[in-house]
């Protein structure tokens, strides 16, 4: 199969050439553009979400042998979650060649978090359907290196550590409102603010899901109260 310079350049940010590269094509096709001869990657997806979460098990079990399953779990959710495979797929460019129906791509699909997350699953499993589980492994943990150095930071949910901590100080649960839209209907860009009983708020603005906006807003609240 003669491959593009776009999945070329694409191969080299992901860090593996597909001696098989129709299973990278295949892992990169979204519903919205497939057909009988060129299938999507939802089944690709189906699999790849198996992969890294058995790789990202095995890391944290490995990093931490004192930790109990009640630490462990929110360290993988933290890491498997989809706005973290949405934000590595970014780094790495997969949105670029994401292969999308017109409407898709006109609906800002190339940034679209489930898009992004989907696709970044399918490609470790086209990896380790071309190369095995090694090799799938060796990239997904350099992909997830600097988030696994980190993942405490990260491991619990924003929004519940700032309603806990409202709770705990004789509160209401924090309140989220939109106080900003901004950009096209297709991409469209939000700013949400949260507040306390008390006053103090903070906000966040993104082009992602209302909700990773609204953990962004807790996280920054979070940081302030928690000073």
């Amino acid at each position: 199969m003669k491959v593009g310079n776009d999945l070329r350049a694409f191969m080299a940010r992901l860090g593996h050439e597909f001696a098989r590269p129709e299973l990278l094509l295949r892992a990169l096709t979204h519903g919205s553009v497939a057909s009988v001869t060129r299938p999507d990657n939802q089944r690709l997806e189906f699999l790849g979400d198996r992969v890294l979460g058995l790789i990202i098990a095995e890391a944290l079990f490995a990093a931490d042998r004192s930790a109990t399953e009640g630490q462990l779990a929110p360290r993988y959710n933290a890491l498997v979650r989809g706005e973290t495979c949405a934000a590595i797929a970014r780094e790495i460019g997969l949105g670029d060649v994401l292969k999308l129906g017109r409407s898709e791509m006109l609906s800002g699909g190339r940034r679209k978090d489930a898009l992004l997350a989907d696709g970044m699953e399918a490609v470790l499993a086209a990896i380790y359907l071309d190369a095995g589980f090694e090799t799938a492994k060796a990239v997904a943990l350099r992909l997830w290196a600097e988030r696994l150095d980190s993942v405490d930071d990260d491991a619990r949910d924003p929004k519940t550590a700032l309603q806990e901590w409202a709770q705990a100080h004789g509160m209401t649960p924090p309140r989220y409102q939109v106080t900003d839209r901004s950009g096209p209907d297709h991409a469209p860009q939000f700013e949400i603010t949260v507040t306390l009983d008390d006053g103090r708020s903070a906000a966040a603005t993104g082009q992602g899901t209302k909700r990773s906006i609204e953990q962004a807003a807790a996280r920054a609240l979070l940081s302030t109260v928690s000073a």
